[in-house]
């Protein structure tokens, strides 16, 4: 194989180049940032001998179709740096036929259309015209390309004398309080290794709502402390050193509500233990895209690390998660699929979202 560079002020300009130059039988190698922001270098690969037969049989056409899947793997990275490059091409007036079906799958799964048009236009672009004979390679495609485009936090076994605290934040009625308690299950029970597990419950307002998590722990024979202040915060991170896991709830509160917020982020400042805490932010599937971001954004004095979304069975629509998780670029750790405890946690993966944004949530999937 022999292979060119070409360079560009965008990565989509200099593959743009390659593509006028050598058209569609260049295969995407590399692609490198020469000077920070202003100049790239894609690396093309040409095959040397290229023979057409009509003569393929069935197992080398199999072949043939195994290497473009993994050439199109290959480019996703590029093509996701490209997403949402709005200038980079006019969107067609009529879509191809062979992509009208993965179109109108996506668009119904409440996508935002931008991505969506951004996603196609670079796959008319981009994609070989082998690729498009297929549908079933033309879906394949899509479900990478989704899958790479969001991040998820994988759940890994504890290191050996390592503590991890998750406190769970966001608004009212969301389920954080159920959902401290499936994980609390989870860690304490379901986990290959069974860990140490102790709860904290923040409830600085004094409201004194926790008869439920209180409850649970009951049940489970977890210690519970209740703390109304940074003080008080401090303190019980210090008593539960035993445990292996601190799951701390707290108060649902009004997104517009700063200064209830600001309770919260002064207990997390005054945090004087040796202990990190991954702030979670709790938030339901059914809520709407632009709602999820000003939620998000009014949090966000919490320093949010990662994102948990619940009641994915009570939406049919999944596409609103898909882009606000793209756009903030936090990964998502959970899913919440019902009020099962625990049985209706579920662990956080691309390949989970994409299936319930293409095909609809399934329980029988879990």
């Amino acid at each position: 194989m022999k292979t060119k560079i070409f360079r560009g002020k965008t990565p989509s300009q200099a593959f743009k180049k390659a593509k006028l130059e050598i058209g569609d039988d260049g295969i995407l190698l590399e692609t490198r940032e020469i000077e920070k922001d202003t100049l790239y270098e894609v690396v093309v690969g040409i095959e040397e001998d290229r023979v057409e037969t009509h003569d393929i049989d069935s197992s080398k056409e199999l072949k043939s179709i195994k290497s473009e899947i993994v050439k199109l793997t290959d480019k996703v990275r590029f093509i996701q740096d490209m997403v949402l490059d709005e200038q980079i091409f006019e969107f067609e007036d009529s879509m191809p036929s062979e992509f009208a079906d993965i179109y109108r799958v996506i668009s119904k799964s409440g996508i935002d259309t931008e991505h969506l048009n951004n996603i196609m236009r670079i796959t008319l672009k981009y994609m070989p015209m082998k690729m498009r004979e297929n549908p079933s390679l033309i879906n394949k495609y899509f479900r990478t390309l989704l899958k790479k485009m969001i991040l998820v936090k994988m759940e890994k076994s504890l290191e050996v004398g390592i503590k991890k605290v998750i406190m769970l934040v966001g608004p009212t009625g969301v389920g954080k309080t159920t959902s401290v308690a499936k994980l609390a299950a989870r860690y304490s029970y379901l986990m290959q290794e069974r860990y140490k597990v102790g709860l904290i419950v923040l409830d600085t307002y004094r409201i004194g709502g926790v008869e439920q998590l209180t409850q649970y722990a009951r049940i489970m024979k977890l210690d519970i402390k209740t703390v109304t202040d940074s003080l008080e915060f401090s303190e019980a991170l210090d008593s539960l050193e035993y445990c292996d896991y601190v799951l701390i709830d707290t108060m649902g509160l009004s997104p517009y509500d700063q200064n209830k917020i600001e309770k919260i982020h002064e207990c997390l400042e005054m945090n004087d233990t040796k202990y990190d805490i991954d702030v979670t932010l709790v938030m339901p599937s059914s809520t709407k895209r632009e709602d999820l971001k000003i939620i998000y954004e009014n949090f966000s004095i919490l320093d949010i690390d990662t994102v948990m979304f619940t009641k994915l069975d009570e939406t049919k629509e999944f596409g609103n998660i898909f882009s606000f998780v793209y756009d903030i670029k936090k990964p998502i750790n959970y899913f919440s699929v019902g009020q099962e405890v625990p049985e209706d946690l579920v662990c956080a993966s691309s390949d989970f979202l994409v299936e319930c944004l293409l095909d609809g949530f399934k329980r029988d999937k879990i």
